[in-house]
């Protein structure tokens, strides 16, 4: 009996699995959406987007068919819209047709009980009672192009400028003492020049920079055309570094996504006090603004369908290269002229090749254009300078006119040599980047080459073309300091230093015109020189008033400590000057009351005063000699041995003055002009050892 029960209790438990399995079939013959279809997303397309989804490898086989169903996010009651039937195998579909920078939501469907979805399709929709859903994705369609895209595109390429010129200024800032000792070799010949500005412009990443300085310091006399020209032709060298770094950091290495990184090895750094770490900090943070600048840039150009009108523009010129090639010169030109940076040019250039909007050849010609457009800033600066700045500015776009117009004609045989030597895809963004990378440098050292040999022929024919205006236009001045044709501080210190030198030359003909006015009998001369040294008074004073003005300017940056004093010395030692104009203008008026009370100096005085203005003189010249002299350089033994002089002879003219007044003959009235003309000079000389002694302050 048993047995009998427990054969039968076997029975019943095998009848009753038999009836879970039954269950547990028909359960699953039935499809869920949620867990069919998973890792749903989508990316946003102008008025549409496409999205993606996998499906269960085991649901795989028993899905005959897909649809898609999408409504607005905004919408209070939620109203359907189906795509077309997708075949089971699609894990994607591209959504068109939908409302421009707006949100949705979408489920991806099929049969619940997998058969398929086209017999239940009635007028586009499906019977949502014999459906199974996903879960709900959701998509945001993008802005077409237009007015709001192009303002984005605006103001991306305005991050990139900005991120340029502060990782410029911030490595002049740091870099200020080395751009010097460049500098001063500028001056050896045009093949160095060619050299410096290289080295220069790579180091501050802006030839603008270095073409403005140089136009300046040729405005001051710091160098003639013939070495400017070399330096320049540097710069176009030098300038091409951009286009490497943009090409290799921008579009091989994505350092958008390290901008923040870097960002945060800068940030710190701005709270050092040493005014070099603030320029690399600078450095650093205008690095990691360009090429997030960069990365905004490239998402925000859009992308062309082949029936565009961009595109029929380019092909509009397949049958007449040659006019393509001059037509995109000019548009690169204008591009350049707008914006005020080549880098920033071409860094839109190489973006739109990357994209696929231009080809590889009109992108080379927009780059000889971007050469022409960059000379406009040196043409700018240039008109408040003399006519010596005018003729190199001139040069300078002379030499890439020439250059660009040799190569509209060769070009295609160059951009076939360094396609093949490189071996490079242009269909690939980074061949076709590192293409126009090659060809930017190729093509500016090959121009240089070809045209450094024909400088002086260079340097005749702006001559001719910027003929001068009279003998003021050739006089080499910087009386428009204050307006700052240099925006480098460290640069602009030697410009100051310059004025400064010019400053003092100024009263040492000062020194020479009282000196003549007190041996003068003519009335004539005489009324000449108390005009000419009353203007001269005016003119220091002028003087102070506009290089004070400026080195308050450059005290506004951030500066190194070497330039920091140099300014300090700068601003005492252009108010000693302007203290000795203002002396020799004393002694001008008390000469002026002797003349006209006809009071006469016996010849003993005459000389004595002679004596002490030759000493003076050459007290003066010292003194002009430090300020133009390298710090370790500067003879402060002989400054100190003539004020010694200086003081000596003064004591003895003193001796004797105090003498004679003891005498019945002697005249009170020339005596006390007599003593104070020779306590002026002696004043004098305390001004200008204070110069020397400012210069040695920060020895």
């Amino acid at each position: 009996m048993f047995y009998r029960m427990r054969k039968r209790l076997k029975l019943f438990i095998a009848l009753f699995l038999f009836s879970l399995n039954i269950s547990a079939n028909t359960v699953d013959s039935t499809l869920n959406g949620e867990k069919v279809f998973q890792n749903l997303a989508a990316e946003k397309l102008p008025g549409g987007a496409t999205v993606r989804w996998t499906i269960r490898y085991e649901d795989f086989n028993r899905i005959n068919n897909l649809i898609i169903r999408y409504h607005k996010k905004i919408e209070d009651k939620k109203v359907w819209r189906y795509t077309d039937v997708i075949p089971s195998d699609s894990l994607y579909f591209k959504l068109t047709g939908l409302a421009n920078s707006e949100k949705y939501e979408w489920q991806i469907g099929c049969r619940s009980n997998g058969g398929d979805i086209r017999s239940v399709v009635k007028d586009g929709t499906p019977d949502e009672s014999s459906m199974t859903w996903s879960k709900a994705g959701k998509l945001e369609t993008d802005r077409p192009w237009g007015l709001y895209k192009f303002l984005v595109l605006i103001g991306s390429l305005g991050l990139f400028i900005f991120g340029m010129k502060l990782m410029s200024d911030g490595l002049q800032q740091s870099a200020g003492t080395r751009l010097r000792q460049l500098l001063s070799t500028m001056t050896y010949n045009r093949y160095i020049g060619v050299l410096s500005g290289f080295l220069i412009t790579a180091l501050v990443q802006s030839s603008s920079a270095t073409t403005v300085m140089t136009v300046s310091f040729v405005n001051a006399g710091l160098l003639t055309l013939i070495e400017s020209a070399g330096v320049m032709m540097g710069a176009n060298i030098g300038t091409t570094i951009t286009g490497w770094l943009v090409s290799i950091f921008g579009f091989k290495v994505s350092v958008s996504d390290y901008a923040l990184l870097i960002l945060a090895i800068g940030a710190p750094m701005l709270f050092i006090r040493r005014s070099s770490a603030k320029g690399w900090a600078n450095a650093i943070i205008g690095f990691a603004i360009l090429f997030m600048g960069l990365g905004l840039m490239k998402d925000s150009v859009p992308d062309l369908e082949h029936n565009s009108k961009i595109i029929a523009l380019f092909t509009q010129f397949k049958g007449n290269p040659f006019l393509g090639r001059v037509m995109f010169v000019i548009l690169g030109t204008l591009v350049t002229v707008v914006l005020q940076s080549s880098s920033a040019t071409m860094a839109l250039t190489l973006t739109l090749v990357s994209k696929g909007i231009i080809p590889f050849d009109v992108a080379a010609a927009m780059i000889l254009g971007e050469n022409i457009g960059t000379t406009i800033t040196a043409e700018i600066a240039s008109l408040i300078g003399n006519v010596h700045a005018k003729r190199s500015a001139r040069i300078h776009s002379m030499f890439n006119i020439i250059g660009v117009s040799w190569m509209i004609f060769l070009m295609p045989l160059f951009l076939k040599a360094i396609v093949s030597v490189l071996e490079l895809d242009l269909s690939d963004a980074e061949g076709s980047t590192i293409g126009l990378a090659a060809f930017h440098t190729v093509f500016n050292a090959t121009n240089v080459l070809l045209t450094i040999g024909f400088v002086p022929w260079l340097v005749k024919l702006a001559t001719i073309t910027v003929p001068s205006k009279g003998e003021e236009d050739e006089v080499f001045k910087l009386e428009y300091i204050s307006r700052g044709i240099t925006h480098t501080p460290e640069l602009s210190i030697l410009e100051a230093k310059k004025e400064v030198h010019k400053f003092g030359t100024l009263t040492l003909r000062m020194s020479h015109m009282v000196k003549e006015l007190l041996n003068s009998t003519n009335p004539k001369d005489q009324k000449r020189l108390i005009k000419k040294l009353v203007k001269y008074e005016e003119i220091t004073d002028k003087m102070e008033a506009e290089i004070a003005s400026y080195l308050s300017k450059i005290s506004a940056d951030d500066l190194s400590q070497r330039t920091s004093e140099d300014l300090r010395a700068m601003l005492s030692i252009i108010n000693d000057l302007e203290r000795i104009g203002d002396i020799y203008y004393e002694m001008t008026r008390t000469i002026e009351r002797k003349i006209d009370h006809k009071i006469w100096f016996h010849q003993k005085q005459r000389d004595s005063l002679n004596k002490l203005f030759i000493v003076v003189d050459e007290s003066i010249q010292i003194m002009l000699n430090n300020l133009q002299a390298d710090i370790d350089d500067l003879d402060k033994n002989k400054a100190i041995n003539k004020e010694g002089e200086i003081n000596k002879l003064r004591d003895k003219i003193r001796r004797s003055h105090l003498k004679s007044m003891e005498t019945k003959e002697y005249n009170i009235q020339a005596g006390m002009i007599y003593s104070n003309l020779f306590a002026s000079l002696e004043r004098v000389g305390d001004h200008v050892i204070n110069v020397t002694e400012a210069l040695l302050e920060h020895d």
